[in-house]
């Protein structure tokens, strides 16, 4: 891990190349492949702390805006990431949940990612153990998304980390007397029993 004491970069640079990584994304051959691979990672997407967030979630409905702002997200911290130097810290730039989510469905397409990196010579930083869960609204990271001319935020999608904190709760409410704790860290399932079908 590369840590330098760099100050964030001003939003314009940011913006102009944020801007001019994610259309070199687009323009790459595995482009189209990206896309229907993150999409077909939805058998993995059984998160109960980001995508749930969103109010009534689907993933007929979602999976594709979130897609985008995921692809967005990539593109601003590769390009903080290349603006300081390859400062990994400044680069984990605070993220919604639910986008953060679909940031990890994304890079999980490791081999495509990995040509796509050498071929745009672009890094698309991602280190968990840097990651904060602290976003809110009007921090630095909304001012690069303005500055790359990307139009407004979904706010769908891009919730304040205090409303996260409170739809965790409510749903927190609902998990646990279907036998989930701690945010669907624990369970007290024992599959001995089928499970009364669940109403559509």
């Amino acid at each position: 891990m590369t840590v330098t004491t760099t100050r964030m970069p001003a939003p314009e640079a940011v913006g102009r190349r944020a801007a001019q990584i994610l259309d070199a994304m687009r323009e790459h051959p595995g482009w189209e492949r990206l896309n229907g691979s993150s999409m077909r990672y939805s058998s993995c997407w059984a998160t109960f702390t980001g995508y749930p967030t969103v109010s009534e979630w689907s993933l007929e409905r979602d999976a594709g805006p979130l897609l985008v702002e995921a692809l967005r997200v990539l593109a601003l911290k590769a390009a903080v990431y290349e603006l300081t130097g390859g400062d990994e810290e400044k680069a984990e730039l605070l993220v919604a949940a639910p986008v953060d989510e679909m940031v990890h469905a994304v890079l999980a397409q490791f081999t495509l990612m990995s040509r796509m990196q050498a071929d745009l010579q672009v890094v698309f930083p991602h280190a968990t153990e840097l990651e904060d869960f602290g976003y809110t609204r009007g921090c630095v990271t909304d001012d690069y998304y303005a500055a790359a001319g990307w139009g407004e935020q979904p706010l769908r999608y891009w919730l304040d980390a205090a409303e996260v904190s409170r739809r965790l709760g409510i749903l927190d409410a609902h998990y646990g007397p279907a036998g989930f704790g701690r945010g669907g860290r624990s369970h007290t399932i024992t599959f001995d029993t089928e499970p009364t079908p669940a109403a559509v």
